[in-house]
């Protein structure tokens, strides 16, 4: 999500009174739109309020799609509609992959529209007439190249109409209370529950309006708050500044993931937040240099699987709705949003179906099949068509075949056209602006009010989308912990200041308590501690250096801490959005991050620890030296060659794209340390003889410049720990904690390591930048794994201060292969949809009420103010095959999908873990599998396998042999579900299981995906 507009002042570290959130929705102010009501057309409808219906048709005729109204604020003409269908998200004609496609013989298909072939591309010709020109001479004096004739690209196919929630089990009691309010509920109350207010209309950074009987006299249903973020509540107060989710990935610990989003989801609720805006599990960190993969659990989806699953659970089981994001391929900050890098359209990420399935979607399943309430579609083009109007991703992929309930709402103005974005599966729009932040202007509000009532959006869809709506709030129990005026927000995202506007986006006024400043943290940073503790990964200890000791072996010694990371700078929330990297790093920049309450630096708890030894030992602490600053070489070389031991502090920061430091624009530019970071390395090692190295970062950094100096003794990835890192640091480096971190991604020796589909696309290759996912399956490890790379530390890696090793290894099959279908069995049978009346409310319902108190500035209200501009006509142009009945997906019938892909149980692995050191310590056993060889799809094309994939890991602790009963040994059990054994064939379009091909199945289980003493055949 982004945030660029200013909030008058400092970053907000406060809270709210919820005074008037009934005054929100009663008092709607109406924005401007002079004499006409503006008219919202789009490829699949329009809402005929000014131009005349032969005029459209015509249009339409021409171009082959629909464009905007009375001007550009509603539809996307390049690159949002669906007109020709594209083999990518469905079944090919052969396996091969090709996002590149012709749509008659002669032309070619580029954005949606046919062109005759020339030797060049449309694109060319659009740069001299679009503004292109000053582009393109940025990007030359930039160093890069404008690619202009690649080949023509086709689109995401289409699909229709919005499969309707409720059809689950698993729901059922939600839909069924969802359907008593919603049957209640008049039409601007509805497209109220769809629309946001406006930025800054309301307290948190996503508000809805609540829902009011049509006289106004009665709530029924309130006012939704939506907060950042992933790895804590941004623009509060008194709220845990948790480790990122990049940390919490590298601790490997189902009960530490779920318990932060327990906690993470008791504070939301404890400050009004009815939803959630995280986890992410999009970036899944397909590019090391991207600059939101902090904010995820990986470069791997079976642990961002995992990780998300159980921080969804957390976080609902406090009653807050979790949502997943971003959805889908938001691979890279550069050109991910239209406007934010001079170009009118966003990137087009483009990914062919099996990629879909077995890499980026399947987090989000499993995030489904945790029952996740919402979820956020991306900024980008997926195939060439925005996020959050691809039909096939948000109709086909998401509420057909994984069966999702819950309702999909937009990343901030992520959504590009308005009656498109709906018939494609767009439940609600954030923040309620629709294409410039805080205009009050919005692509559904009242444009959704007159399309329903032109019938250009069916009414049964704004059902369905208010139902789902609904339905999460029944689901996560909201009616019990908020209901009507029962937990309004208690903050205000926009003021320090315990009295403000009500309506900050308004600049004018009622005003009232918006700011509580109620604490919410309890003991929750303990747990944070522990987090940030189990994250940490070392990867080098030589000579024994670590952990250090205490007591009288520091008489008389000197200990230097070099480094600008080491200490405060100029405080934790110095720039707006931690958008830039001084003093220590414990958080990435962006939406994703948070105000710190405190922030424990690395330089305060060493501090204390060295200082901290008992009475005996009160004399012998050693002298302390600081010089926290990165280039001071000559300084740091003078001070370091008289010290027993140096601690030096290296980082890498990045985050959103729209905050730009140090050069960095959200994606880093390189995957080497900031700030002369490797200079300091050098210049410490070069005189101590006794180095440690620490090393805070948003993602991989490449450390062959130094690591194999011979003083150069130890090295630990702390990764972005949150507000107690210091703390978490102390009890590692001495032992207190005995590290158990792994690496959620792979550190390579070099860039180009990862492969050609790892570099970040820095300059665009076209007015519609493309960036082809041509690498497929081949991400991080698997990449090196086919190439047979060598990586500095591999996938899973982490050292300990004891060893464990693995003992009687075991395999069982429930069921003989040759029994097992290759296919799941057919999906159950769904359940009725609710239904409702479908007769069109009248117009009269839709305008704004007699006596309407005064209008709110830049608010957005469901209301029109003209009744004679609606055309009645019925409409019927909707996009192709809106109204033919699909079979319903085989790989479907589930939260998540087809449940026997989560409930066949194929194998079961167990395995004995051994502490054969001297100390106690946690080890994270996992497995991997390697398909069979010699499998084919179909049509014959043989099917391509990585070397091996994660299919399981276990965080155990194992105390020492004779430390007490049952010591020694732990055994750790594996179940591999059907799912985790299958692939997706895009031939059947279904998960298939490959048994009784050549070699059968390879299990791997060790301590990471390069150190596998066990190997397992079946």
């Amino acid at each position: 999500m982004a945030r660029e507009e200013e909030q008058s002042g400092n970053s907000k570290t406060v809270s709210s009174s919820s005074s008037s959130s009934a005054a929100a929705a009663k008092v709607k102010p109406a924005r401007s739109q002079g004499n006409k009501q503006r008219a919202e057309v789009s490829d699949t409808g329009e809402s005929q309020g000014d131009i005349p219906m032969e005029k459209i048709r015509e249009k339409r005729e021409r171009v082959g799609l629909l464009k905007g109204g009375e001007g550009d604020l509603n539809y996307d003409s390049d690159s949002n509609d669906e007109t020709y269908e594209a083999p990518l998200l469905q079944a090919a004609a052969t396996a091969k992959k090709s996002w590149f496609g012709r749509s008659k013989k002669g032309a070619v298909v580029t954005r949606g529209k046919m062109y005759k072939k020339t030797g060049v591309s449309k694109c060319a010709i659009c740069i001299g007439v679009t503004g292109g020109v000053v582009l393109l001479a940025a990007v030359i004096a930039g160093g890069g190249v404008m690619v202009l004739g690649r080949k023509p690209v086709v689109k995401s196919e289409g699909w229709y109409p919005t499969p309707p929630g409720g059809q689950l089990s698993t729901w059922q009691s939600s839909y069924q209370k969802a359907h008593t309010l919603v049957s209640k509920l008049s039409l601007p109350a509805k497209v109220n529950l769809t629309t946001g207010t406006g930025w800054s209309q309301g307290f948190c950074v996503g508000n809805t309006a609540p829902a009011y009987t049509l006289d106004g006299s009665e709530v029924l249903f309130p006012g939704l708050c939506l907060q950042d973020g992933p790895l804590g509540l941004r623009f509060t107060d008194n709220a845990t500044a948790w480790p990122a989710g990049i940390t919490v990935g590298a601790t490997w610990n189902r009960e530490l993931m779920r318990e932060r989003g327990r906690l993470h989801g008791k504070e939301a609720r404890g400050k009004g937040v009815n939803v959630i805006l995280g986890p992410a599990m999009g970036p899944l960190g397909r590019m090391p240099a991207g600059g939101r993969n902090w904010e995820g659990f990986g470069a791997d989806p079976w642990l961002q699987g995992v990780a998300a699953a159980e921080t969804i659970i957390g976080i609902q089981s406090e009653g807050v709705i979790a949502t997943a994001k971003h959805y889908i391929f938001n691979e890279q900050e550069h050109f991910r949003q239209a406007n934010e890098w001079s170009l009118a359209q966003a990137l087009s990420a483009n990914v062919d179906d099996r990629t879909l399935h077995e890499l980026y979607l399947w987090p989000f399943a499993e995030s489904v099949k945790a029952g996740v309430g919402s979820i956020m579609c991306s900024y980008q083009q997926s195939n060439n068509t925005y996020s959050c109007g691809n039909s096939k991703l948000l109709n086909g992929i998401l509420k057909d075949e994984l069966g999702f309930q819950g309702f999909v709402q937009s990343d901030w103005l992520a959504e590009r056209n308005g009656v498109g974005a709906v018939l494609s599966g767009l439940d609600m729009t954030m923040p309620g602006d629709g294409v410039k932040w805080a205009d009050g202007i919005s692509l559904l509000g009242p444009e959704l009010t007159k399309a329903v009532l032109n019938t250009t959006v069916p009414l049964e869809r704004l059902n369905d989308m208010v139902t789902r709506i609904v339905a999460a709030y029944f689901q996560v129990n909201q009616d019990k912990h908020f209901g009507i005026d029962k937990n309004p927000p208690n903050f205000s995202s926009w003021t320090n200041e315990k009295i403000g506007l009500i309506h900050y986006g308004s600049g004018e006024g009622v005003k009232g308590v918006v700011n509580k400043f109620v604490q919410v943290q309890e003991d929750h940073g303990d747990v944070a501690r522990k987090i940030a503790a189990e994250a940490a990964v070392l990867v080098k200890n030589e000579d024994g250096i670590l952990p250090l000791k205490r007591g009288d072996v520091w008489k008389g010694k000197k200990v230097g801490i070099y480094g600008e990371d080491a200490g405060p700078g100029k405080g934790p929330n110095f720039c707006k959005d931690r958008g830039c990297n001084q003093g220590t790093l414990a958080s990435g920049w962006g939406s994703g991050a948070v105000e710190f309450p405190y922030l424990v630096t690395p330089l305060a708890a060493l501090t204390a620890a060295f200082n901290s030894t008992p009475a005996e030992y009160s004399e012998t602490s050693p002298e302390l030296t600081s010089i926290l600053t990165n280039t001071q070489f000559d300084d740091i070389s003078t001070s370091a060659v008289s010290q027993d031991l140096c601690l030096v502090f290296i980082n890498s920061d990045a985050g959103e794209g729209f905050i730009e430091n140090l050069g960095v624009k959200g994606d880093r530019n390189d995957l080497f340390a900031q700030k002369s970071g490797d200079k300091l390395v050098l210049t410490v090692a070069d005189k101590c003889k006794n180095t440690v190295v620490v090393i805070h970062s948003v993602g991989p950094i490449v450390v062959e410049k130094w690591v194999d100096h011979k003083n150069v003794k130890a090295i630990i990835y702390a990764h972005l720990p949150g507000q107690e890192s210091g703390n978490a640091l102390v009890d590692v480096l001495f032992g207190d904690v005995n590290p158990s971190g792994k690496m959620p991604y792979t550190v390579g020796k070099k860039l180009e390591d990862y492969g050609p589909g790892a570099k970040v696309l820095y300059y665009p290759n076209g007015i519609i930048p493309q960036q082809d996912f041509s690498e497929g399956l081949y991400v991080d490890y698997r990449w090196f794994d086919k190439q047979d790379i060598s990586p500095r530390y591999e996938f899973g890696f982490g050292l300990s201060y004891t060893t464990f090793t693995l003992h009687n290894p075991q395999i069982r099959l429930p069921t003989p292969l040759s029994s097992l279908s290759p296919l799941p069995a057919p999906p159950p049978p769904l359940l009725p949809a609710p239904t409702y009346p479908t007769e069109i409310p009248p117009t009269s319902e839709a305008l704004f009420p007699e006596n309407f108190p005064p209008r709110i500035k830049r608010y957005i209200y469901p209301y029109i103010t003209d009744a004679t501009k609606i055309i009645k006509a019925p409409y019927s142009s909707y996009p192709k095959d809106y109204t033919t009945k699909r079979p319903r997906s085989q790989a479907g019938g589930g939260e998540g999908g087809n449940p026997a892909l989560y409930e066949d149980v194929i194998a079961v692995v167990s395995v004995e873990v051994e502490n054969a050191g001297a100390v106690k310590g946690k080890e994270v056993v996992q497995l991997y599998v390697g398909m069979p060889g010699g499998v084919v799809d179909p049509l014959g094309n043989k099917v391509d396998f990585p070397v091996r994939v994660l299919r399981g890991f276990e965080k155990v602790d194992v105390d020492v042999v004779g430390g007490g009963k049952g010591s020694g040994r732990r055994k750790v059990e594996f179940r591999l579900r059907r799912r985790d054994l299958s692939y997706w064939c895009v031939v059947r379009q279904n998960w298939v299981l490959p048994v009784e091909r050549e070699g059968g199945f390879t299990v791997w289980v060790g301590s990471s995906s390069r150190r596998l003493p066990v190997v397992l055949k079946f």
